[in-house]
Order: structure tokens, then sequence, then C-alpha cells
């Protein structure tokens, strides 16, 4: 496998690989920062907590495919570029709001949903834009450049974050995420293709491109058991985790330092992750590291709720090598995943099937978040934590019985694996 560094050499995915860098670092700000703002400054409820996290993700429920089948039909620079540009916008209200007084929780939902709708079409055409940068042999490899360069950014992201809220309004720290944005903008306006724009002739009605994303998805056994598994896991996942602020804060008593001292460790173990993927899959093997992570990671999370039943000193130490490993596990599962479904597809289905794909495993999020809150007003926060969990450790069943357990190496090609 050609490994990250070489691709140093390539100008147009320096520009990638900086821009990709600094956004995922100020995600880091925004990441903390609204929680915090959500549930200390606007004293949001658990069905809230919820609402916010629903609204972030439901778009991939709404108009995930149809993204897909646009991001097909445009250059998947622009429709990045485009999305950067909303997101700058729409964050920029948030400090906005506060500086002048008006700031409520209904408006963190409205910015959520902005924000996750660009979200979509970035997060498609960003991953069907990377076969078009790179050649085959480098796909795997620019992943992981950029999952790593993403976690460096993140080791040092969530420490800072948490020393500036005890210092700083949470609303100025997303300010910073809302500038990274625009950055990511202007360095993928540096970046030249050679990608345009499908003829207009060759365009079918959405629904039959759709239909031939979705086709795509069904036909491949891989693909299918994989976004079984993912999309049961973030289900279940979100369903625990987007009330955790309230865990964190409510009951166990962290401060916001303190809470960023988990996400840094979770920053470290995503360093950790990205950086030795390569090694990973040589070693144990692309199907067999899929199996073994997403195993690995059910059993990690069920350490979310159980450190309630520790002392309080070492509730801290404690999530914080739960969060280190369940980021280790999650970027060696996604980095071998991704880069098979992106060398499998053929080009022309990129979008489509990326789409259909982020609408199955990331369209079950807002379901989940939803059920979060509403279960959690029901039979309390913790309950509802310890279910989730257990959730995800059930979702690995489908990669634990298919015959990606016994496969050193994904295939390359629709061909090998269409069933």
């Amino acid at each position: 496998m050609t490994q990250p560094k070489s691709l140093v050499r390539n100008p147009h995915f320096r520009w990638l690989w900086l821009g990709h860098t600094v956004s995922v670092f100020g995600d880091q700000f925004t990441m903390l920062a609204i929680p915090v703002l959500a549930v200390t400054a606007l004293g949001a409820t658990s069905q809230q907590m919820g609402y916010l996290a629903a609204a972030g993700s439901a778009s991939f429920l709404l108009v995930g495919l149809v993204a897909g089948a646009w991001v097909d039909r445009l250059v998947k620079r622009k429709v990045m570029l485009v999305a950067d540009a909303i997101r700058f916008l729409a964050l920029l209200a948030v400090p906005l709001l506060w500086a002048t007084h008006q700031l409520q929780i209904w408006h963190l939902f409205v910015v959520a949903g902005v924000v996750g709708l660009a979200a979509v079409f970035f997060d498609v055409a960003s991953q069907s834009f990377i076969p078009v940068l790179l050649p085959k042999e480098q796909i795997g490899s620019g992943n992981s450049a950029l999952e790593t360069s993403g976690s460096v950014a993140g080791v040092a992201g969530p420490s800072v974050v948490g020393f500036l809220l005890a210092f700083l309004q949470a609303p100025l720290l997303v300010l910073f995420d809302s500038v990274s944005f625009a950055f990511s903008a202007l360095s993928l306006s540096f970046i030249r293709d050679g990608e345009v724009k499908a003829p207009v002739e060759k365009r079918r009605p959405l629904r039959v491109e759709i239909a031939e994303g979705l086709r795509f998805v069904k036909s491949q056994r891989i693909i299918r058991t994989i976004a079984l598994t993912t999309g049961t896991g973030n289900f279940f996942s979100n369903l625990a985790f987007a009330i955790v602020p309230l865990y964190v804060f409510k009951i166990l008593n962290f401060t916001p330092a303190q809470f960023g001292l988990m996400m840094s460790a979770a920053a470290v173990g995503a360093l950790v992750g990205a950086s030795s993927a390569g090694k990973a899959m040589e070693k144990i093997g692309e199907g067999r590291l899929v199996v073994w992570a997403a195993v690995a990671y059910g059993f990690t999370t069920l350490c979310v709720p159980a450190s309630s039943l520790l002392p309080h000193a070492a509730q801290l130490p404690f999530l914080m090598v739960t969060e280190f490993c369940n980021s280790v596990l999650v970027l060696l599962y996604n980095i071998t995943q991704v880069s098979a479904r992106q060398r499998i597809c053929p080009p022309e289905l990129l979008g489509r099937m990326n789409a259909s794909i982020r609408f199955f495993i990331w369209g079950v999020m807002p379901i989940g978040a939803l059920l979060s809150g509403w279960v959690a007003a029901g039979i309390g926060v913790l309950p509802t934590i310890w279910i989730g969990c257990a959730g995800v450790l059930g979702s690995s069943i489908f990669v634990l019985r298919s015959p990606l357990r016994n496969m050193l190496k994904l295939p390359d090609s629709a061909e090998t694996v269409a069933s």
C-alpha cells in the first residue's frame, strides 16, 4: 500500500488535506461548545437534547438519497465548497444571536438542521471525491491521511476547548468553527481536478438514478453486511449518546474541562487508529479487522454507563481510557470499510452509492436521538444509555456471521462480490 507521505507531492491533495485538518479542528469547538451551551446556559431537558441531536442528522434521512443523485450530476469539489460556505454562515449565527441576547434553544435546533443539511452534500461529495482526485492504489492511503491529520487536530482541540470554556462563553468557541469552514472553502477553491459536470442529455429522472444506487448497494454482499452493522450500531449509539452530556454533567457532575479531557483522550485514540489502520489491515486482514473492530467496540461502549458504578475519583480516568479505545476501534473499522466501498463502486455510481449507504447508516441516527430523549424522560438517563450500548454490541452480529471473518483482502471490484 502506498504510504500517506507520498501524497504530499500532490498539490491538490495537499489543499484538500489542509482544509480538512483546519475544519476538523474547528469541529472540536462546536462538538463540545454546543452541548455545553444547551445544558448549562439554556437549561436543555433530555427531550430537547434528543431534538438537538436529531436536528443535526435528520437531513441524511430526509434528503440523503436525493443528495447522492445530485452529487453524481455535479462537480463534487464545487458541491463541497458551497456546503462549507453554508456551514460558515449558519454557525456564525450562534455568536451573533448570543451577542444580541436573543439566543434560544430553538435557534440551536435550526442551526444544527442547516449545518446537517450542508453536511449531507459535503460528506457524500467528499467520499466520492477521493477516487476522483487519487488513483485507485492511493485511495486507502488518502483516507488514512485525512483521518490522521484530522485526528492530530483533534488531539489538542478538546483539551483546549475544555480549558477555554472555563474562561470564555461557549458561543465564542462556535465562532472558530464557523471560520474554519470558510478556510476549508478557500482551500477547495485552489484545487484543480479533471472532473466535469455530467452531460445534461445523459440525465434521467431522479427516481431512476436513485434506484440505481440502492440496487447497487443491495446487490453487493460485503457492502450490505457492513451497512447493516453500521446502521444498527448508529441507531443504538444515538439512543445512548444523544443524552451523554446530561449523564456527564448532571449524573457524574463533571466540569466542562473534564469533559474536554474525555474528548482529548478520544482524539488521541482516533490518531492512533487512523495512523495504524494500514498496518492493521496488513497484519490482521481487511475483513477480519472489520469484524474484530465492530465486536470490540460493542464491549468498550458498555464501559460508558459502567463508569457510574465506580468511585467518583476513578470515573474520569476510566472514561478517558474508554473514549481512547472507542476511537481507535471506530477509526480502524471506518477506514477499512470505506476504502473497500470506494474501490468496489464504479466511478459513475459513487455519489449514489455513498448516499444510499448514508441514508441508511446515518438516517437512523435522528430516530435514535429522538427516542433517546423520550425514553430517558420515561425511565431515566442512565438506563437509556445502558440499553443503547447493549444494542451497539448486538449490532456486530451481522459482520460476525458473515464471510468477512475469514477475508484477508476485501474485493477491488463489484463483479467479485455481486450476489
